[in-house]
This record gives structure tokens, C-alpha cells and sequence, in this order.
């Protein structure tokens, strides 16, 4: 494969006797990002730092900036999130659902995509949980799903147990034609596929900040377009998104005129300057903006299908991933003639870092992995320390 790969080992601290592969699960935090860290961490030890404003509103808008960079949205149709469940919790708990009202779901999703919903049950909204014939939910299966009374579908973008990607138009373009909200998890793919959710029929983007963004645990964002935002009911007034500390040192303040924001920075979670996290995760973004995310998501399609074309069908099969258009860079493979633990064991032994998932091994390279990263995990994948191979 005749491609300009990439190679930002530099860019990050990762251990050269370990080789990382688990993106999907955690995406290890850049070096300039635990700078950024440290410097927060330094501005807490000497709070004089944080006696005025700007840290209030600089932390924040930076990350905001990077997210609408990244995504081509405005920033004003950013919520900041420390996690996608807040985005999806966000919708579930906002929308005007009457008793009767459904919901589709794809069964066999990550469960923070189902459970925002089902809990919902209390106020007669039903869930349908869909079974998709293949790994993810078509179009066709989602329009036979659909009747009068369907108020919205929430699926995984890129489906975190097969790696395969779902068709974002056929499926959104389905929901406008009903008039039926699409809420999109993006978590598995933001960062390492290429997306500009205002070029598609998406009402809602939500994502974790700490897989393909490589940004600390408890962070993420939630994208409403101005169609979900009419639909989405404000269910707080947090003080920082209407106020200043400047305010606050005025003589009088008349807080029954406080309004709320007419931008999304209303659904924000509470503590938006989140110091420690949110610089270390917009110092992140950056990185991924300044290498290109469609340089990253061809670099990463490059190792995947490198260790595709090495894997020893003796040792493990490769599950199907779907047609050409539906593949993401992440593989599941199921070790033959052992148990999943015992190969996930000589994995470990061997210090290659992957995940368990569904009985299979889930491999998820980034921008920071090498070919010599993925030679090393074939060689270990093809290796029989206890058995020669079946003839």
C-alpha cells in the first residue's frame, strides 16, 4: 500500500516495549495535552492564576473552537459534555415525548445508546430495540421500524462491536421524510473518520472526547442542529453561561432578568472551565486538526489493512466488516482452536494492548501506531506457542 503514513510517536509518550491498539476503549492523552495539564495543575497550586475572568471563559472557548474547527459547525451549535451519554441523556430527557411516542434503537448497540431511553418507560415512551440482520441497522430495517408514532432513532455511527459504519443519509434522509429526530453517537469514529455532520441529515452528534480525540476520561461534546435545537427543551440556567465573574462584582444584580443563552452553550454541563480536563482535551482536538483527520483516517485504514492481508486464517478469522463503504479501521477477530483468553493472554504476555469484545479480540489503531506496530501484532496473532498449525 502505496501511501504517506504517518508517524507522530513523537507527538505522545507511549512506552516502546508496549504496542497500543485500542483506540475504541482509550485514546492515550498527546504529550502537549498533559502540558496543558500540568499547567493547570500549576495554576491550582497558585490560584492567583484564576482571580480573573479569562480562565473562566478562555478554557472553554479554546475547546469550543478546536470541536467547531474540527466538525465545520459553528461554535455556537456546541454543548461541551463529559461524555455521550450527557448528549444522549441531553435529548431523552428534553424532547416533549407524550405517552404512546417510540423510540428505535438498534438492539445489539453499546448500551449508552438504549438506556437513556428505556428509562423512559415510566412516561409511556416505548423503546423498540431493532436486531439488525447483519451487524447494523439499514435503512429498509428502519423504515419498516417506523410508524406514526416514532419520534426519533438513536444510532452508533461507527457500531463499537463490529466496527462496521452505518449509512448516515440513507438512514437520516429516512427521518426527515417522517419528520423524526436522528440523534448519531459518534464516539467510535470522531477523530479518525472524516465527518462534517451539517453536510448530512443528522439532528444530533454526540461523542466522548477520550477515544479517537485522545482526551482525558470524563470529557466530550454534543452538536444540536438549529432543527434539534427548537426541540430541545433548556433544563437548567447555570450561572457561568449567562454571567461573568465581572458581574458578579457589580453593586446589584438582577438575576430574574438572566435569560438563558440562545446558543447550545445552554446545554453545557455544569463547570464548563473544567481546567484540568478540557485544556488537556482541546490541546488534543488541536493535534487532530492540525494532522488532518481524512491523512488520519487513511493512515489508519492502511494498518488495519495491513494486518488483513498478515493474519493467519489458522489462528484467527477476521469477522466480516462489511462492504468497502461500510468499514471503519477497527477489526474483530476469533481466535480458532483456542479460547479467547488464552489468546487474549499471549497478547497480553506480549504486551500488544487490545480489547475483549462479544468473544472476539477487537483491534483499533490510530494515528499514533506505526506499520512496525502492526508487523508486531501479526507476528504475535500468527504465532503457536503450544501447537503447530492444522494441516
Amino acid at each position: 500500500m502505496n501511501l504517506d503514513l504517518l508517524d507522530l510517536r513523537g507527538e505522545f509518550g507511549l512506552p516502546t516495549d508496549r504496542v497500543w491498539l485500542n483506540a475504541s476503549h482509550q485514546g492515550p492523552l498527546p504529550t502537549r495535552a498533559a502540558n496543558a495539564v500540568a499547567e493547570m495543575v500549576h495554576w491550582k497550586q497558585q490560584p492567583h492564576h484564576m482571580m480573573t475572568p479569562a480562565p473562566f471563559t478562555d478554557v472553554p472557548e479554546r475547546l469550543r473552537s478546536a470541536l467547531a474547527a474540527l466538525l465545520s459547525v459553528s461554535p455556537d451549535e456546541l454543548a461541551l459534555a463529559n461524555s455521550s451519554s450527557y448528549g444522549l441523556h441531553l435529548v431523552a430527557n428534553g424532547f416533549a415525548f407524550k405517552p404512546g411516542d417510540e423510540v428505535i434503537v438498534a438492539g445489539n448497540d453499546f448500551p449508552s445508546d438504549i438506556l437513556p431511553f428505556t428509562r423512559l418507560t415510566g412516561r409511556g415512551v416505548v423503546t423498540k430495540q431493532l436486531e439488525p440482520a447483519a451487524q447494523v441497522l439499514t435503512p429498509v430495517e428502519v423504515a419498516a421500524a417506523i410508524t406514526p408514532r416514532t419520534r426519533l432513532v438513536c444510532l452508533t455511527w461507527v457500531h463499537s462491536l463490529s466496527g462496521q459504519v452505518i449509512d448516515l443519509d440513507g438512514i437520516g434522509e429516512l427521518c426527515r421524510s417522517r419528520d423524526v429526530l436522528f440523534v448519531v453517537n459518534g464516539s467510535q469514529g470522531i477523530g479518525g473518520i472524516p465527518l462534517r455532520p451539517g453536510d448530512h441529515p443528522i439532528d444530533v452528534l454526540t461523542s466522548v472526547g477520550f477515544k479517537y480525540l485522545c482526551g482525558p476520561y470524563g470529557t466530550g461534546f454534543c452538536w444540536l442542529s438549529p432543527r434539534a435545537m427548537e426541540r430541545i427543551e433548556t433544563s437548567k440556567l447555570y450561572w457561568l453561561s449567562a454571567l461573568t465573574a465581572d458581574d458578579l462584582a457589580a453593586d446589584s444584580l438582577d438575576l430574574a432578568s438572566i435569560g438563558v443563552s440562545p446558543s447550545a452553550r445552554r446545554h453545557d454541563v455544569f463547570g464548563t472551565a473544567n481546567f484540568f480536563n478540557f485544556a488537556a482535551l482541546a490541546a488534543s482536538v488541536e493535534l487532530v486538526c492540525e494532522t488532518g483527520v481524512e491523512r488520519i483516517y487513511a493512515h489508519n485504514m492502511a494498518l488495519s489493512e495491513r494486518l488483513v492481508a498478515e493474519i493467519d486464517p489458522r489462528r484467527h478469522v477476521v469477522q466480516d466488516r462489511g462492504t468497502q463503504d461500510r468499514r471503519s479501521a477497527v477489526l474483530f477477530l476469533r481466535p480458532v482452536g483456542r479460547t479467547l483468553d488464552e489468546a487474549a493472554a499471549e497478547l497480553a504476555d506480549a504486551k500488544i494492548d487490545v480489547s475483549r469484545r462479544r468473544g472476539m479480540i477487537r483491534v483499533a489503531p490510530h494515528f499514533y501506531n506505526v506499520e512496525a506496530d502492526i508487523d508486531r501484532a501479526v507476528e504475535v496473532f500468527n504465532s503457536s506457542p503450544t501447537k503447530e498449525f492444522p494441516t
